[in-house]
């Protein structure tokens, strides 16, 4: 029985040391560049939303506020606070809601973690949070124009943390919490991938997630809510599925259901949004999941 248990071990640790050794580099480098822009780029990020106000686009507000979204490094934690002020300073809230859904799909740190998936997966991922924020700020500016959609009255600004006056402490201090936040998922999301090499059969996964059209996308998107803790510790889980044949439409759709329905985000979203509200983000999410997926999957 220990002799089991040692094989076991050692098949796990190796496989993890391997699989460790393929993506730390995304992860490393998504921390370096994400804080760098959370310390240098940032406010220049935000003002540059701001700006877009006076150029009267319209409509077409959607697509810069959904790409800025996207550069902005902030947890949804952190991007309520600015959408509160961008609104307090007249911004509308089709753009708002374009900003702020994109911005929950994807940032630039969890953008460099995607890299790993290879140039596919990674364009697939970075246009469609694109689209899903265009989208978004589309069906608030169609449904809520005379209505309003968010209600930041009640919120409670949080207190900045990049605040020492040292900018390459402040950076220092930012990459460490960065480290603290997402290291420990990103470690265990190896071993689950480890895990699941040793012990899933891969034909028995090819075959709910890959060869039955619209069944595999709907089984991701319905596992993207509970699984979905952090975007780091699912990028070696994703890359593991899609080598045992999980299809590209439904890795899409758990990259759209995750990050989207991810507790901490659903809890940042709820607060600025009403019952009705909040039953249409989710809705809306899970549906553009969904439909997003099988055509991805007709598609290519």
């Amino acid at each position: 029985m220990l002799d089991i248990l040692q094989r076991e071990f050692i098949y796990l640790w190796y496989y993890s040391s391997v699989l460790f050794n393929q993506i730390a580099i995304y992860w490393v480098f998504g921390i370096f560049l994400g804080s760098v822009i959370s310390v240098f780029g940032k406010d220049k990020i935000h003002r540059l939303f701001v700006s877009i106000q006076s150029k009267r686009l319209g409509i077409f507000g959607v697509i810069p506020a959904s790409l800025l979204g996207i550069a902005s490094p902030l947890c949804m934690f952190g991007t309520i606070p600015i959408a509160a002020s961008f609104s307090e300073k007249g911004m509308r809230d089709d753009w708002l809601a374009a900003f702020m859904m994109s911005s929950i799909l994807l940032n630039p740190q969890l953008l460099i973690y995607s890299a790993a998936l290879g140039k596919t997966v990674f364009s697939i991922r970075l246009v469609l949070a694109i689209i899903c924020g265009i989208l978004a700020g589309l069906c608030v500016r169609l449904f809520f124009r005379d209505k309003g959609f968010f209600n930041f009255s009640t919120l409670v600004l949080p207190e900045s943390r990049d605040t020492d006056p040292n900018m390459l402490m402040r950076l220092l201090k930012n990459i460490w919490r960065n480290i603290r936040a997402t290291g420990k998922y990103f470690l265990l999301g190896i071993v689950l991938s480890a895990m699941f090499q040793r012990y899933v059969s891969p034909d028995a996964f090819a075959s709910l997630f890959g060869s039955q059209q619209g069944v595999g996308v709907l089984l991701a998107a319905t596992i993207g809510v509970p699984l979905y803790v952090c975007g780091g510790g699912t990028i070696p889980l994703l890359l593991e599925w899609l080598r045992h044949g999980m299809s590209l439409g439904a890795a899409a759709a758990f990259m759209i259901t995750g990050p989207a329905t991810k507790i901490t985000n659903l809890g940042a979203v709820k607060i600025v949004l009403g019952k009705k509200q909040f039953s249409i983000y989710l809705a809306y999410t899970i549906l553009f999941a969904i439909v997003t997926g099988i055509f991805i999957d007709i598609s290519l």
